[in-house]
């Protein structure tokens, strides 16, 4: 374990990464943020957090945290003794890959900045990319070492991780390793020291998986609501088979959020060379769950369509690529008027669409209501609401 004294480590990005991995090693480390967003950067120095997550929030408050934001980058890696890359890839659709670019830019500055410190990647990349990295660069200093975050519960799931994944069997991947366990309040963490390469396939394939299990029982669901079965019935008869269990099996609009649709896309297209069925239905499965239920909410004939909630899931303040916007934007080729109501949301209009931010009256002039997520806030006009989320939960 590492010992009392404390170290610098700098984390790049202030995402939903970036920002839990900082609090987490914050509690025993001196941790700096590097950000290109000024708001962001004044936010963590006023002890405020830059996403929405409860346990962020918290610790920000009470806890004694060595923790500073800046948006100079001589500052930032000037004695680090580890760099953490926590940058975006977003999934560029022309070139069928990420967009590693703010990684790479990262990484090259990291590395001629500070000549020591071990770069460690955690945006989600393709397979192979850390490796054409350590070639280009010519070091064996920048590793890749996955999260399995979830939104609004990022820092929760560093405190208790299923697992901590280093893509380096080196002893400053192993220091890094014990940094995290540190940090960690979960005992006797499963830890696997394996090579970056099979590091970036292990985040692309555990993803890819819940992605496929998402899709699963979002068929079962439009089976049922095809035949006019009792989908929860099934569901839960189903999942009593504890090989199958209970997580992950409540029907949705589709997978969404910052991780599933491109990650599963990313990894389709690291099969180009190799033979393949089970990727390919699993990213299209998506397009052709949001295709049938948009088509099951047609069939009521409304006129005004209101979207509840554009946020991916409770306690989220993530838009990015919430499966309710694939099922808006098909309603609206159809003809249907759309208005949303998103307390979150500032603008008064998103796609062309009105943002309501009174609910009673986004309520009273919505024909059908669409929840991905049923709440509380809706139940006094439950007979108006579409929803598929029969379980309470994400």
């Amino acid at each position: 374990m590492v010992g009392p004294s404390k170290i610098k480590i700098t984390v790049v990005g202030a995402g939903y990464v970036g920002m839990s991995l900082s609090v987490l090693l914050a509690q025993h480390n001196d941790v700096t943020v590097l950000d290109i967003n000024a708001a962001r950067v004044d936010k963590i120095n006023n002890k405020q957090s830059t996403v929405a997550d409860t346990e962020i929030e918290l610790f920000l408050a009470e806890k004694s945290l060595s923790l500073s934001a800046t948006l100079d980058k001589q500052v930032a890696y000037e004695g680090a003794s580890f760099i953490v890359v926590a940058t975006p890839t977003n999934y560029d659709t022309d070139t069928n890959q990420f967009d590693t670019s703010a990684v790479g830019a990262v990484v090259g500055d990291a590395l001629s900045l500070n000549q020591s410190a071990l770069v460690v990647i955690k945006s989600t990349i393709p397979v192979g990319h850390t490796k054409s990295l350590q070639e280009k660069f010519e070091t064996d200093r920048v590793i890749f070492s996955p999260e399995f975050l979830r939104e609004g519960q990022a820092l929760k799931d560093n405190l208790y991780p299923s697992r901590i994944i280093v893509g380096s069997q080196c002893e400053a991947g192993k220091a890094f390793a014990n940094l995290l366990v540190q940090g960690a309040e979960k005992k006797d963490i499963e830890t696997l020291f394996i090579h970056s390469t099979e590091a970036e396939a292990v985040k692309l394939f555990a993803n890819t998986y819940l992605a496929m299990r998402v899709s699963f029982f979002n068929e079962l669901d439009s089976y049922a609501l095809a035949h006019d079965l009792d989908t929860k019935g099934i569901i839960n008869g189903v999942c009593l088979d504890e090989r199958i269990g209970k997580g992950y099996n409540n029907p949705s609009f589709g997978y969404g959020g910052y991780c599933l649709p491109k990650d599963t896309k990313q990894l389709l297209a690291n099969y180009s060379q190799v033979p393949q069925n089970l990727i390919q239905a699993i990213v299209d499965a998506n397009s052709t769950r949001k295709d049938f239920l948009a088509d099951q909410i047609l069939m009521k004939s409304p006129k005004t369509v209101g979207i509840f909630r554009l946020v991916m899931k409770e306690g989220s303040d993530n838009f990015r690529q919430s499966s309710i916007q694939g099922i808006m934007k098909r309603l609206k080729a159809k003809g249907a008027e759309v208005i949303i109501y998103e307390p979150a949301m500032e603008e008064v209009t998103f796609f062309n669409s009105r943002v309501l931010q009174d609910l009673e009256a986004f309520k009273a002039e919505a024909d059908v209501i669409i929840a991905n997520r049923f709440s509380d806030d809706i139940v006094d006009v439950a007979d108006k609401v579409f929803t598929r989320d029969l379980f309470g939960c994400d």
